[in-house]
């Protein structure tokens, strides 16, 4: 029978940093990746950056970035954490990451133009998440890290409060591994339409999965079953604004829509819903996916014009075009009379407005409008008039396992399992109420993979 020290089960940055920090501490680390190989890596395969605090500038952050500033950030955008103290764990040693990364293999570049803002606060590693995942891999496979992709995990086995090891399909092959340790890291259920819908209803099946197709939520629910405590909103996701034209699934990156701040957005009533402006768009972006779940279909369109279409990264599909706003309505399938007259209250709103700086929060907003948009508003009455189609773009759920500092599941009761840990988005939600602070997803995997996997380690050294 097969042994293992530590058991990493998933494949993307949380379980990857969980199997080399164990591979420090012990000699037989396994990872098990759901995925086939072309596929592994999870949602990581579509990331760019992540956040770290930081003291001063340097070649790749444009300034400092306090712990203080991040932690508030955070609490900003979020309302505040389910776990304050984990929080801070995370902001306090993601400090560490960019050098624990570098002595990993991970490179580094400047950020590129039309990043959100971000060359202050985040980090950006050298040919993206893919990029990122490759060299992880190269580096496990030099540490002897063994790695099995297609791993179809059916039951852990945990009796008394201790792992003792996975039941696994592979194939059509069944077997039994055991190991002193497990880390799950095996993401989110944002995949699974059916437990999305058991949340949301019909309005799921609306849904754009930006990420892997193999974030079922699996391992979550047999932590659960096993008695892992659950944390987090089970409605909750974290979720943008997506061209409606996205394939269903593993999208990534590439369909997410920058322009709204650039103009306004409506819903299929041809009427605006939210402050388009309310906050710069890293710490705004990520609601927009729960506001157009919320709306009548789940779907919404972004409109600006010739002033403004070349100012936000291009979308990935060809916008609607037309040279009058009725014409434009048309074309989105909406009343164009009913979509004309939004448009006119807002420019009459906004007929004082010329200019705007999209690097701040510039004051330039609507007046007598509702609702209002608080930065940003000039009027859209320069043809040719473009239009994108929105759906909610999900990227992960919060509700999760609860961990403690030493990111140990946490039972019904209270008690940590005795040698079963986690990482990533599986437990994010201790910190993430709701809300997104861009590249943090990479900061709670990256601490806590890190961390899960050197307890582990410890603990199955014994």
């Amino acid at each position: 029978m097969q042994e293992y020290d530590v058991i990493v089960i998933g494949g993307g940055n949380a379980a990857l940093c969980a199997a080399l920090a164990a591979r420090h501490v012990v000699s037989r680390v396994l990872l098990l990746e759901r995925a086939p190989e072309h596929m592994r890596g999870g949602n990581t395969r579509h990331t760019r950056n992540i956040r770290c605090s930081h003291a001063t500038a340097d070649q790749f952050f444009s300034g400092p970035y306090s712990e203080q500033e991040h932690l508030e950030d955070l609490i900003g955008v979020t309302g505040g954490p389910a776990n304050l103290d984990l929080a801070k764990l995370a902001v306090r040693e993601s400090s560490k990451l960019p050098a624990w990364m570098s002595a990993h293999g991970v490179n580094w570049q400047q950020p590129l133009a039309g990043t959100l803002h971000l060359g202050r606060t985040n980090r950006w590693f050298l040919g993206g998440g893919k990029a990122l995942l490759n060299t992880y891999y190269q580096t496990a496979r030099r540490m002897g890290i063994c790695i099995r992709y297609d791993a179809l995990i059916e039951d852990l086995v945990i009796e008394n409060g201790r792992f003792d090891g996975v039941r696994l399909k592979s194939g059509d092959a069944e077997e039994f591994i055991r190991g002193r340790a497990v880390v799950v890291a095996a993401g989110g259920y944002e995949a699974n339409i059916e437990w999305l819908k058991k949340h949301w209803g019909d309005a799921a099946d609306n849904f754009i999965i930006r990420g892997t197709p193999y974030n079922d939520g699996m391992l979550l629910a047999t932590l659960l079953k096993k008695g892992a405590k659950a944390i987090g909103d089970p409605k909750g996701f974290h979720a943008i604004a997506v061209d409606a034209r996205s394939p269903k699934f593993d999208g990534g990156i590439v369909t997410r829509l920058d322009a709204l701040p650039f103009g306004i957005v409506v819903n299929q009533q041809g009427r605006r819903f939210y402050d388009e402006g309310e906050n710069i768009w890293p710490k705004r972006y990520a609601i927009w996916g729960g506001l157009i779940a919320a709306q009548p279909g789940q779907l919404a369109f972004s409109v600006v014009d010739s002033k403004t279409i070349d100012r936000f990264l291009p979308p990935m599909f060809k916008p609607y075009k037309a040279d009058s706003h009725e014409a434009l309505g048309s074309a989105l399938g909406l009343d164009p009379k009913v979509f004309a007259e939004t448009l006119t209250e807002y420019n009459r709103a906004t007929a004082a407005n010329t200019e705007f700086r999209i690097e701040i929060l510039d004051g330039v907003c609507t007046r007598g409008l509702t609702p209002p948009k608080s930065n940003w508003a000039i009027p859209i009455d320069r043809p040719p008039f473009y239009g994108l189609p929105l759906r909610p773009g999900i990227t992960f759920t919060y509700m999760g396992v609860t961990v403690d500092e030493k990111a140990r599941v946490v039972d019904e009761s209270g008690r940590p399992f005795a040698n079963v840990y986690a990482a990533g988005e599986i437990m994010s939600g201790n910190i993430l109420t709701k809300g997104y602070l861009g590249g943090f997803g990479l900061t709670i995997g990256s601490v806590f993979g890190e961390l899960a996997g050197r307890e582990a380690a410890s603990n199955a050294r014994g």
